[in-house]
């Protein structure tokens, strides 16, 4: 695993605050009063948007509040939080965010756990369970679009880290390459120019699904309102980088490619996720890439 001191650490987050406000200043927020962003929109017609980065439990004036925080491993631990808004209540309802008011991932730090989920609301608490199957150091992050907000497109995320006792396998994390497998054979290679994405810079990045035959998968079961979706994180300081996707639902998928619009707001290693379902079943293939 990664050995730093904290004072390595301070200089680490503090420079990735400074970018991050860098990047802030370069995107151009949509219009007041405009619709959840939309998946069938093309890669030129993109807005640059920026996200909030999970590093945190507070961002633009919403806090996390945690109730049941996930302290065991197993197949159904389970977690609850508030979201407690600007003028300190409980928000209970927000835009859809690719299908979903809001979406929870867990990832562990060495990026060899990562779970996806999308809790439902009791009261004013939003619940679910994580599937953790091994102990260790991990953070949990919650994505959703204020009704109120200014630019859709820029989801408020948030984050707080956690950790599940007892003997920890420790994987390392991949090196940067283009291609991964899935638990149910499918293949994914990265097929896009350049090969190394460039921070604060949109960019699109593509991807080939291959069955387990070899054969191109030109045809993908709706999921989350698209074909897939792609989830980021950082693998040093573990920030999220949510990805865009840009096919629209109902377009055959040429070559069996699969497109996301990418603003990485730090340099180094990104491990990427890849959702999409086919035959009625959901796979996850990650990716490591390095951003210069």
């Amino acid at each position: 695993m990664r050995d730093l001191r904290f004072t390595d650490w301070v200089f680490v987050v503090a420079a990735a605050a400074v970018v991050v406000a860098g990047g802030l200043a370069l995107f151009s927020p949509s219009p007041p009063g405009s619709a959840t962003h939309s998946t069938h929109q093309r890669a030129a017609d993109l807005v640059p948007a920026a996200h909030g980065d999970g590093l945190s439990d507070n961002e633009s004036g919403y806090r996390l509040e945690q109730v049941t925080t996930p302290g065991t491993r197993g197949d159904a631990v389970p977690v609850a939080f508030r979201v407690i808004g600007p003028d300190g209540l409980p928000r209970t309802g927000f835009r859809e965010n690719q299908t979903k008011q809001l979406h929870l991932f867990a990832v562990r730090d060495d990026m060899h756990v990562f779970r996806h989920v999308h809790p439902a609301l009791v009261g004013d608490e939003w619940h679910t369970a994580l599937d953790l199957p091994d102990g260790g150091a991990y953070r949990m992050f919650v994505e959703f679009v204020p009704h109120d907000t200014a630019n859709p497109r820029h989801p408020v995320v948030l984050g707080v880290p956690f950790s599940v006792p007892g003997d920890t396998t420790l994987v390392p994390v991949p090196a940067p390459g283009a291609e991964a497998v899935t638990s149910g054979g499918f293949t994914v290679t990265r097929v896009d120019e350049p090969v190394t994405p460039t921070a604060l810079r949109p960019q699109r990045l593509r991807f080939a699904v291959r069955a387990p035959d070899g054969e191109p998968v030109r045809a993908l079961d709706p999921h989350l309102g698209a074909y897939g979706h792609m989830t980021g994180f950082h693998t040093v300081l573990l920030s999220a980088t949510h990805l865009h996707p840009l096919e629209p639902l109902g377009v055959p998928l040429t070559g069996g490619e699969l497109s996301f619009q990418a603003v990485f707001a730090e340099r180094g290693e990104h491990r990427l996720f890849l959702e999409f379902s086919h035959g009625g079943s959901t796979h996850t293939a990650a990716v490591t890439v390095e951003v210069v």
